[in-house]
């Protein structure tokens, strides 16, 4: 009997599991530990009431070794993916200019104003989304998941 309510438990949690992945689109999204490689929708954790994907089964492992390690490139693919809304500037913490609109390697990010839209803009590559998403400025600007229902 536990082995058959186990099997229901897990073929449940798969079926959510893809279910959720169905609503992330992860063209051009890259796994956060394994920058070169395509992220996969069966190869997920949780993280901040979301999901972050990897490409392989190796990758989740060095990620729950070090989870600080990678809390910017996670905080950014929650973005990248439409699963994380912004409420403000990742900057000052201040109401969101949709004017200021630009994307930060592959996410769309908004900014107070055009000072802090300039700030991001003359940065370069890992410098963006350092400057962006790591775990203050993310935090900052009230970044959140919409839980599924």
């Amino acid at each position: 009997m536990k082995r058959i309510a186990l099997c229901v438990a897990t073929v449940s949690s798969l079926i959510f599991s893809a279910a959720y992945a169905a609503d992330v689109k992860l063209e051009g999204v890259k796994c956060i530990v394994a920058a070169k490689n395509d992220a996969k929708a069966d190869r997920s954790v949780d993280y901040r009431d979301g999901k972050v994907y990897f490409c392989c089964d190796q990758c989740p492992k060095a990620y729950e070794k070090d989870k600080a390690k990678f809390s910017t490139k996670a905080n950014h693919q929650l973005v990248q993916t439409a699963q994380a809304k912004q409420g403000k500037c990742p900057l000052s913490g201040s109401d969101l200019d949709k004017k200021t609109e630009i994307t930060v390697a592959g996410a769309k990010v908004q900014f107070c104003c055009d000072k802090c839209k300039a700030e991001v803009e003359k940065l370069k590559g890992d410098e963006q989304i350092e400057k962006v998403f790591a775990d203050k400025a993310f935090d900052k600007a009230e970044f959140k998941v919409e839980k599924k229902k």
